[in-house]
């Protein structure tokens, strides 16, 4: 890991986190988590279903084939996938897929979250997270199709 994402890391771990909060964003279901310059946006859209996570850096991610989750502290659980694309500042990573089933389990049954694409990774706290997960879950806004 780079010595500055080392440390914004420390930083992030650190620092106090702010809370998981479930919601609504029009027809769609969000879950958002900040905490050290990173935030963290999950979207569901319950109509065709799609579901989104976003990551944003307070670094520019690299490119780099493969992003991965590893969830730590509970239920361990690892995914990747290299559908990930960067916004055109580089600072937000995001995957879009049918199915969420194994971030929710992640995030709901862990105490940290680490990001990594390439030499990149940030950690994210989940304390408090599993209520929130279930809430957003659980959402059934009005679809948008």
């Amino acid at each position: 890991m780079r010595p500055i994402l080392a440390a914004l890391a420390a930083l992030a771990l650190a620092s106090p986190a702010a809370a998981w909060q479930a919601g609504t964003d029009g027809a769609l279901c969000t879950l958002t988590h900040e905490q050290a310059g990173l935030d963290i946006r999950l979207t569901h859209d319950p109509g065709p279903p799609l579901w989104t996570i976003t990551i944003t850096a307070p670094a520019p991610w690299p490119e780099a084939p493969i992003f991965s989750i590893a969830f730590l502290g509970g239920a361990e659980l690892t995914i990747s996938t290299d559908r990930q694309t960067l916004s055109p500042d580089g600072l937000s990573l995001t995957v879009t897929d049918r199915g969420f089933g194994n971030v929710l389990a992640g995030l709901s049954g862990n105490t940290t979250a680490h990001f990594r694409l390439g030499d990149a990774e940030w950690t994210a706290s989940l304390a408090g997270a599993a209520p929130e997960v279930a809430a957003f879950a659980a959402c059934n806004t009005t679809p948008s199709v």
